[in-house]
């Protein structure tokens, strides 16, 4: 049983998420420049402007967590799960994640961030 208020994870659970999109995304970046596409503007663009995105958020993150007294490291990983120490208040909590959830939480939030973002901000502005 965890001590860590739903909200307080939640954030801490962000600080390991978005740097993991943004290495994908940087990946992908380094992908599109040595791709033979004709046209790399309007990929690079998108990429770029993403990750513009995530970095705005993450750092709204860290500046949660610092005000509040949180904190997440890494401690092991292996095949299938990877290890985190969670700093909440003083506590100290041990959370085991499976790494293909992991993954598929990063491509759920990149899914986000590169189109489901734009419907959801089309939506706010025409209702």
């Amino acid at each position: 049983m965890t001590r860590i208020p739903e909200e307080d994870r939640n954030m801490m659970e962000q600080a390991i998420y978005l740097p993991l999109v943004l290495t994908v995304l940087n990946r992908d970046l380094v992908v599109v420049e040595k791709s033979p596409f004709k046209l790399k503007d309007p990929y690079r663009h998108l990429i770029e402007e993403t990750m513009k995105i995530i970095q705005k958020e993450l750092y709204e993150v860290k500046r949660y967590m610092s005000k509040n007294k949180l904190k997440v490291e890494q401690l092991n990983r292996d095949e299938a799960f990877t290890m985190y120490l969670f700093l909440y208040k003083g506590y100290e909590e041990h959370h085991s994640y499976f790494n293909p959830r992991i993954r598929n939480k990063v491509q759920e939030l990149m899914e986000f961030y590169l189109f489901k973002r734009h419907v959801c901000g089309q939506e706010k502005t025409e209702a």
